[in-house]
């Protein structure tokens, strides 16, 4: 009985216990990761995922790991836990952007009701073509290499093992959440443009004729100009967010 513990206890310190603390980082981010862990995707294809992640990145944190070993169970778990769930937040509000984005154009070019409830995540149809698009060109630029070399690049910024400083992790996930809201309005912009300048339009006509039911002339102006301007610019703007995208997972390298 004694040896088997003590060759159990080998087994955990050389392979099964780095690995299962980073199955435990991987699997906490891989609930929010996006393309990866979408709703939409079944759960045994997630775990499957997770897995070969995990298969991935453990020789690579096994070193760092092994350092932080003394600590006990728990605490590593914990951290490890801790550190996915923040990898996951962060790389998920890249994603809101996206729909925050897609929502202001919709509200702002009167399209918000059309298709609302299509998806997954209740929104209008214009963020749902946004959000789809943003997914299919990450899955293009090789994003499960990026996203691997992220995990491994962040045991630099979370050290297994160690408290993560309650200030600076504030700061980092403030700092991400500005950037995500920042992003969403400058993607918005070219449909918020159009909408002041309509409804300056609609008013001055309004003004000059009041007996016109503008309303109804504008309706389907506005409505033809937001599909219009989604056309034109929604290969830009996913391009320009796609590389907001990559630079936010840069930070998990860098802090």
């Amino acid at each position: 009985m004694i040896e088997l513990l003590g060759l159990a206890n080998a087994l955990w310190q050389g392979a099964l216990g780095p690995a299962g603390l980073v199955f435990l980082r991987v699997g906490a981010a891989m609930a929010l990761l996006p393309a990866f862990g979408e709703r939409s995707i079944p759960a045994r294809i997630r775990v499957g995922l997770t897995l070969a992640f995990t298969l991935i990145v453990a020789p690579a944190a096994a070193p760092m790991i092994a350092q932080a070993q003394t600590a006990s169970l728990l605490a590593l778990g914990g951290a490890e836990v801790i550190a996915g769930l923040a990898i996951g937040i962060v790389l998920r509000l890249m994603i809101l952007a996206l729909q925050i984005a897609g929502t202001i154009a919709a509200n702002v070019t009167s399209l918000s009701q059309i298709l609302g409830g299509a998806s997954v995540d209740p929104q209008p149809a214009m963020g749902h073509v946004l959000v789809v698009g943003g997914l299919a060109l990450l899955a293009m630029s090789g994003l499960h290499v990026r996203v691997a070399e992220a995990f491994i690049f962040s045991y630099a910024v979370f050290p297994p093992g160690q408290p993560i400083p309650s200030v600076d992790f504030a700061q980092w996930g403030t700092d991400n959440v500005a950037r995500a809201f920042g992003l969403a309005f400058s993607l918005s912009a070219p449909f918020v443009l159009v909408s002041v300048v309509y409804n300056l339009a609609l008013g001055a006509i309004n003004r000059a004729m009041p007996q016109l039911m503008v309303a109804f002339v504008g309706a389907p102006a506005i409505t033809f100009g937001g599909l219009a301007i989604l056309a034109l610019s929604a290969p830009i703007l996913l391009e320009v967010w796609r590389q907001a995208f990559m630079a936010t997972l840069d930070t998990l390298g860098t802090g």
